[in-house]
């Protein structure tokens, strides 16, 4: 089964980020479409993927992930919204895309 999945680590605290909202958009040409808004769970992961199936649409998508409501919340808002933009090749694939956020700082990679 082909699957997008996503979770947040706060490194600054040592903790999963949770509550934090994320959104999903397909991107195509200069627009994008918002396919999916879901929060974080206590661990910091999404509750289902965000999407899955037998095949997922090869192209290319944003997560937006609401960093500035989550550290502004803690009395520090630097970052604002966290784009991450990628690519989905095959439609068949597994693709895990994590968050390592700090209040002035984040990383991401593609996870397994």
């Amino acid at each position: 089964m082909a699957r997008l999945s996503t979770h947040v680590l706060d490194t600054a605290h040592g903790r999963p980020a949770h509550d934090m909202q994320v959104r999903l958009f397909a991107c195509e040409d200069d627009s994008r479409r918002l396919l999916k808004t879901v929060t974080t769970n206590q661990d910091g992961r999404t509750d289902s993927p965000l999407l899955s199936g037998d095949q997922i649409p090869a192209g290319v998508y944003e997560l937006v992930f609401s960093v500035g409501d989550y550290f502004g919340s803690q009395g520090t808002p630097f970052l604002g919204d966290v784009v991450v933009r990628f690519g989905i090749e095959d439609p068949a694939g597994n693709y895990h895309v994590p968050l390592l956020v700090a209040p002035y700082g984040y990383s991401t990679y593609r996870g397994s």
